[in-house]
């Protein structure tokens, strides 16, 4: 079952831009929709768009401000900041959501306004 460690090593692999290790968290038949872009069906193809989003951006990072645990649910929101290429920096808040089937992630949304990101 997720708890608070777990929380914590997905968002580093993310704010570490490990493609590998937040791989890892997928289950194989994971939806993952960001903001309001359309759904990614699939680990393999989550993790492409993933991949391409790292490279996209400079770097990025996490302040998770609270996490909530249900039986097969975290939900967590906090700020994050995300790093341009020229090195400007976009901060927004966020929240995900996140349903956990067999200790891994089945369906990953989320919350957040990029608009912005690459103006």
């Amino acid at each position: 079952m997720a708890d608070h460690n777990w929380v914590v090593e997905l968002f580093q692999s993310i704010d570490d831009k490990n493609i590998d290790l937040f791989s890892s968290f997928l289950g194989q038949n994971c939806i993952f929709r960001f903001g309001n872009q359309p759904a990614v069906k699939g680990a393999d193809e989550v993790s492409k768009f993933v991949a391409a989003f790292f490279d996209s951006i400079h770097s990025l990072k996490h302040e998770i401000s609270e996490s909530w645990f249900q039986q097969d649910a975290v939900i967590c929101h906090g700020m994050v900041s995300y790093t341009r290429h020229d090195q400007s920096v976009l901060t927004v808040p966020f929240s995900n959501i996140f349903r956990i089937e067999n200790d891994k992630v089945n369906e990953y949304l989320i919350f957040a306004d990029t608009s912005q990101l690459y103006r």
